[in-house]
């Protein structure tokens, strides 16, 4: 009987040990050197495609000339647009994937992504132009 109280008496010694050493054997981890560094800003994908319904491409001059006309007086700080392919509706085109990134402050920010969408669908006679929003950390 006396083994068995010493033995565990003994598990419940080294188990506290244990315990009392996993707390304390690991310094607190620094969460600011963890975090992703930037801010929060909006992300707005937006996918035009391009073809026009008559089978006429929409060139990336066409595409470009748009972006200047349309989308840069919106958004004068910058983007991103990449010429990509795509499939929608069971039939493949090219298309294009327009990003903006923006700060949750810009006011007009919805409301010119709107126009953008609504002046591509009839400057082109598209059906649709693809919205996807986000938001990001950004770092410059």
């Amino acid at each position: 009987m006396t083994t068995r109280r010493t033995a565990i008496a003994g598990m419940v010694t080294a188990l506290m040990l244990g315990l009392t050493a996993a707390g304390t054997a690991a310094p607190a981890v620094d969460n600011a050197a963890e975090r992703t560094p930037g801010e929060a800003y909006k992300r707005t994908e937006l996918y035009f495609g391009g073809s026009k319904p008559d089978g006429s491409v929409i060139t990336p001059t066409d595409f470009e000339l748009f972006v200047d006309k349309e989308v840069t007086p919106a958004f004068p700080d910058g983007l991103t647009w990449l010429e990509a392919h795509g499939q929608w509706m069971g039939g493949k085109e090219d298309s294009y994937v327009l990003i903006l990134l923006y700060l949750p402050t810009k006011r007009s920010a919805n409301r010119d992504i709107e126009e953008i969408r609504t002046d591509y669908k009839k400057q082109f006679q598209q059906q649709s132009v693809l919205r996807a929003d986000s938001v990001e950390r950004v770092s410059f």
